[in-house]
């Protein structure tokens, strides 16, 4: 059972470790849900939400659309850099905050995980033209993402509620506190 307590430094590199390995692999499922039902059209996907935020920041579109050639694809490795930060900053606040507000854990994290795709899908990244407005998005669109986010956050909450490794480190926390006594 996690621990309710976030004084602990030892809970807080705990809470760190899972959130990095839970954004990792819930960034790798994302991935492959885009596969099963990608978001964007292919004239929208030629220059792609991170790709496009980068070269909202000044970094010229000849370094955000670089890729490396696996199996005769183009893959973007740009993007990828920042569709995996993405997932693993997002993965360390929602494993942090579950420990404070375990209400955000409702739906085993996929509520969070819609309400993450409202906030930045629908509302943040419209507002900096990032993407398009909500209405100039297809329907596929808005179903692939929100369905995805609710995914990719469930993987997160899974990962933070039934990794070893946290549980492992609790228990020698707690055999540590024992023996000390």
């Amino acid at each position: 059972m996690a621990s309710k307590s976030l004084t602990g430094k030892s809970n807080i590199i705990n809470l760190v470790i899972v959130g990095i390995l839970g954004g990792i692999i819930s960034g790798i499922v994302k991935l492959g849900w885009e596969n099963l039902l990608p978001p964007r059209t292919v004239a929208r996907n030629l220059t792609n939400p991170p790709q496009e935020l980068l070269q909202q920041m000044g970094i010229p579109a000849h370094i955000t659309h670089l890729t490396y050639v696996y199996s005769g694809l183009h893959m973007p490795w740009v993007s990828f850099i920042i569709h995996f930060s993405f997932s693993i900053v997002f993965a360390i606040i929602y494993c942090i905050l579950a420990e404070r507000f375990p209400k955000i854990t409702i739906g085993q994290g996929t509520v969070f995980g819609l309400a993450v795709w409202v906030a930045f899908h629908l509302i943040i990244m419209p507002i900096m033209g990032t993407v398009p407005p909500v209405w100039k998005q297809p329907f596929a669109e808005h179903l692939s993402e929100a369905l995805g986010h609710m995914v990719w956050m469930w993987v997160i909450d899974v990962f933070r509620t039934r990794n070893d490794f946290k549980n492992k480190a609790a228990q020698k926390i707690t055999v540590g506190a024992s023996v000390a006594k």
